[in-house]
């Protein structure tokens, strides 16, 4: 009882104690319910395929509420936070530092995200579905915090193609050819919020900031905000003429994945626009792509094997960018100014507010809302203002150039917050051999910042 009743009320739950209770008291005075069957059992065979039973739901049942209320795995998948976190890294998730959530989905398969592992198929039950509640902890999210949350567009996924998200792949391609094109899309499905992906990137805007982004420099509230220390950005790196090596690539910190020749994938046409020369022969030297923090930078400007560096220039990509069903103009290098939902803030109901923040009306606060007649309708009722119930964060990769964040889908809802990242337990390095560097010694238990 002297544990149970503190998580109780931690949990400000007064059914689970009294149920909680109940069982304490069936195990210590009424027996009722045979708890020690175990010790019964006389068959040896059998009395230890029992005592293994009890054993191995026990430990699920303790990892599993440690999973879910304390702490959390999760290894890093993508590039979009290097040089910060490499791909490869694996975290101890705290769910502490902001409080955990009590699930939506309290009937799952443990460890699971959304998919059974092996067999395919839901990893939950969507009946019942609990509230956002979001128990104490020890503190809010802060600017510059890395965080795991859970993938605010990933609502609605089609299941043959979850990248780009579904909203983006209706924005390129339209409803009609995402919903009817089994084949290339799959089934469209809905997630509750806790069984949504996991993604981790870095808070740059709090609930009430104004945010954009100018020519790759960020911007808080008008004022330029300082850089991450490891933040990255992409490259043109001419070469003197011979290709780089596997030394240049590794000096430089560039994975294979990211060792993109331009030169031999780009047609000629467009390298003369990026303003790179051929030689007499017509032939371009050796021309990469590929993302370099300052230091590295600083590096390939002083190797006698590259003769030029340069930016990637904005104006050569092109991809769709929050809000995706609204032509904004704004990019991947130049994006906003973008004002950050918080809790009570009253918008007026007008085009541009309803293009930004609609999703958060209708997705993540959970409102009908259409337009008709030249009026708003919210839950039915004509309205031309409205209150946010959540808070909301803008999240940014540090690999600036590789990340899709929200830039691409928008803001980031409080109740979608998993925990915060505290240190790496384990490093692994794919494109080294197991006795070249496959384990990142130098990176096991460290701190994340």
């Amino acid at each position: 009882m002297a544990i149970w009743l503190p998580f109780c009320l931690w949990m400000e739950s007064g059914w689970l104690f009294v149920l909680g209770t109940l069982l304490i008291a069936d195990v210590c005075l009424t027996k009722w319910i045979p708890w020690n069957i175990r010790q019964r059992v006389t068959n040896p065979t059998l009395k230890t395929f029992v005592g293994w039973v009890d054993d191995i739901l026990f430990a699920m049942i303790f990892v599993y509420v440690v999973n879910l209320f304390w702490f959390q795995n999760y290894r890093i998948p993508s590039s979009s936070l290097e040089k910060s976190l490499l791909v490869g890294d694996f975290l101890f998730v705290s769910k502490l530092s902001y409080g955990p959530r009590v699930p939506n989905t309290p009937l799952s398969f443990p460890f699971a995200q959304n998919k059974m592992p092996f067999f395919g198929g839901k990893s939950y039950i969507e009946w019942p579905q609990w509230p956002y509640k979001r128990l104490r902890g020890f503190g809010e999210v802060q600017r510059n915090d890395i965080v795991v949350f859970n993938f605010p567009a990933g609502d609605t996924v089609a299941l043959n193609k979850e990248n780009p998200d579904y909203y983006t792949s209706v924005a390129e391609r339209g409803r009609y050819a995402v919903w009817t094109n089994q084949g290339e899309f799959g089934e469209i499905v809905y997630r509750p919020v806790d069984r949504r992906e996991n993604f981790v990137k870095r808070c740059v805007g709090l609930p009430g900031d104004t945010l954009q982004v100018i020519y790759n420099q960020l911007y808080i509230n008008g004022v330029e905000v300082e850089n991450p220390e490891h933040m990255q950005l992409d490259y043109f790196v001419e070469t003197t003429g011979s290709p780089l090596t596997e030394e240049h690539f590794r000096l430089l910190g560039i994975s294979k994945e990211d060792r993109f020749m331009v030169s031999s994938s780009y047609p000629g046409r467009l390298l003369l626009h990026l303003g790179f020369k051929p030689q007499a022969s017509g032939q371009f030297n050796p021309i990469y792509l590929m993302p370099l923090t300052e230091e590295k930078l600083a590096i390939a400007r002083k190797l006698s094997s590259i003769s030029a560096v340069h930016l990637q220039s904005d104006s050569i990509f092109r991809a769709i960018y929050y809000p995706v069903d609204y032509p904004t103009g704004w990019t991947r290098d130049n994006y906003g100014p973008i004002w950050i939902p918080c809790k009570g803030a009253t918008i007026e109901l007008n085009e541009w507010n309803l293009a930004l923040y609609h999703r958060c009306i209708r997705n993540y606060e959970n409102n009908s809302l259409e337009q008709r007649d030249g009026h708003v309708y919210i839950n039915g009722q004509a309205q031309d203002t409205y209150t946010f119930r959540y808070n909301y964060y803008w999240m940014m990769g540090d690999n600036r150039h590789r990340s899709a964040d929200s830039r691409s889908w928008g803001f980031v809802p409080e109740d979608h917050i998993v925990g915060k990242p505290i240190f790496i337990w384990l490093s692994i390095d794919k494109d080294r051999s197991l006795f070249d560097g496959f384990i990142r010694w130098n990176r096991l238990y460290t701190s994340v910042q």
